[in-house]
C-alpha cells in the first residue's frame, strides 16, 4: 500500500493521473526562490523556455543573464556571481551542463565551493526523438564524483519545485536533474521533502502469524528508485504484491548526500535490493547503493537502467521498454534477486 505518512497522490495508479513536466516544477520553484531571496539569480545558455527559466526571466528581468550557446562561460560567470554573494541557478540540457562544461563546474564551482545550482534538463531517454546525442545517461556519474556537490533527482514536478526551493537555501554546489516529457504526479504539496533524506513510498503486506511471517521474509524485496521511473517501480510493486511478493519501494530523490541509514534499514528489512534509474547503470544511483552496501551490509542486488549503451530516437515509451526499464523489466529484476536471496539463505 502507499505509505500514508508521505501523503502521496491517491490517483497514482489511475489511467488519468495528472502529468506535468518536471521542468515546469523547476521554473515555478525558481520564481518562488527568487521571491524569498533577492540574491537568487538565473543564467541560461540559450534554452530559456526549454528549461522553463523564462518564468524567472519574466518575473525578475534584472536578475537574469542570457549567456548564449556557451556552456563553459555559463559555469564560470555563475561562479563569479556566486563569489560576489549571489545564489546562481544555471539551466541547460544535461548533455551540455554538466556534460560539455564538466571541467568548469569541477574547477570554478566545486573546487572553490561556490554557491551555484546546476539544472540539467532533458535527462535519460526521456528526450525521445531528439536521439542519443541529446539523451543524458551519464550525468549522475559525472556529478556525484565531485567533492562538495549535492545531487538531486526529483520524481515529479512537485518534488522538482521543492528541490529547487531547498537548493536555494543550502550553501554550495547543487545539481538537479530533470526529465523533459510530462510525467505522472506522484507526490503532493503535503509530501515531505528534505535534501539528504530518502522516503518509503510503498510498503508490502504484513504477516498475521509465525508461518506467514517466515514466508513473507523469504518473499521480501526492496526497490530503490529515483526520478520519473519511480512511477514504474510503484506499478511493479503493486502487481508483484498480487503474486505474493512483498515489495517496499524507496524514493531516493537525493543521491548525494547519500541516506545510508535508510538504505541500510531497507536492506536489513528485505534482504534483497533492486535499483531503478533512467541512467547508465555504471556510476549511477545503483552504483552508489551497491558501494554503500558492499561496505556496510552485503546484500543481493539487481540493477535496472541502461547497460553501457547510448540512446537513440524513438517515443519515450518505446525507449523505456527497449532499454529494459519498463514495469515488466522491474518485476523480472525483483524475481531474479529474490531467487538469489533464497539460494543464499538455503546455502547458509
Amino acid at each position: 500500500m502507499l505509505n500514508p505518512i508521505q501523503k502521496l497522490n491517491n490517483k497514482i495508479f489511475d489511467a488519468d493521473v495528472e502529468q506535468i513536466s518536471m521542468r515546469k516544477g523547476f521554473g515555478e520553484g525558481l520564481v518562488l526562490a527568487g521571491e524569498n531571496d533577492p540574491n537568487v539569480v538565473g543564467l541560461c545558455a540559450d534554452l530559456t523556455e526549454s528549461v522553463q527559466m523564462h518564468l524567472f526571466q519574466k518575473k525578475f528581468p534584472d536578475r537574469f543573464v542570457q549567456v548564449g550557446v556557451a556552456e563553459q562561460n555559463l559555469a564560470t560567470v555563475a561562479s563569479g556571481m556566486a563569489a560576489m554573494g549571489k545564489i546562481s541557478f544555471v539551466g541547460s540540457y544535461a548533455v551540455f551542463s554538466p556534460g560539455r562544461n564538466w571541467e568548469q563546474i569541477r574547477t570554478t564551482i566545486c573546487y572553490n565551493n561556490q554557491n551555484v545550482k546546476i539544472i540539467g534538463s532533458h535527462v535519460g531517454v526521456n528526450v525521445g526523438a531528439d536521439g542519443g546525442s541529446h539523451q543524458a545517461l551519464e550525468d549522475i556519474a559525472l556529478t556525484r564524483v565531485l567533492p562538495r556537490m549535492t545531487v538531486i533527482s526529483p520524481c515529479d514536478a512537485i518534488e522538482a519545485k521543492k528541490a529547487t526551493m531547498a537548493a536555494a537555501k543550502i550553501k554550495g554546489p547543487v545539481y538537479i536533474r530533470l526529465a523533459r516529457e510530462k510525467s505522472p504526479i506522484i507526490t503532493t504539496e503535503e509530501t515531505p521533502f528534505e535534501i539528504g533524506k530518502a522516503q518509503i513510498v510503498w510498503q508490502g503486506g504484513q504477516a498475521s502469524g509465525l508461518g506467514q511471517e517466515i514466508e513473507i521474509i523469504q518473499s521480501r524485496v526492496g526497490i530503490v528508485a529515483t526520478g520519473a521511473l519511480l512511477h514504474n517501480a510503484l506499478i511493479a510493486a503493486r502487481e508483484l504484491g498480487k503474486e505474493g511478493i512483498m515489495v517496499t519501494v524507496m524514493n531516493l530523490a537525493t543521491i548525494k548526500p547519500f541516506d545510508g541509514a535508510a538504505i541500510l534499514d531497507l536492506a536489513k528489512a528485505t534482504g534483497a535490493i533492486v535499483t531503478v534509474e533512467e541512467h547508465q547503470i555504471a556510476g549511477g544511483m545503483g552504483s552508489a547503493v551497491a558501494e554503500f552496501l558492499a561496505q556496510n551490509n552485503p546484500t543481493p542486488i539487481e540493477f535496472v537502467g541502461v547497460t553501457d549503451q547510448f540512446g537513440q530516437s524513438g517515443t519515450v515509451k518505446e525507449l523505456i521498454e527497449h532499454y529494459g526499464m519498463g514495469v515488466e523489466h522491474i518485476k523480472s529484476a525483483v524475481k531474479k534477486v529474490l531467487t538469489r536471496k533464497r539460494l543464499d539463505t538455503n546455502q547458509k
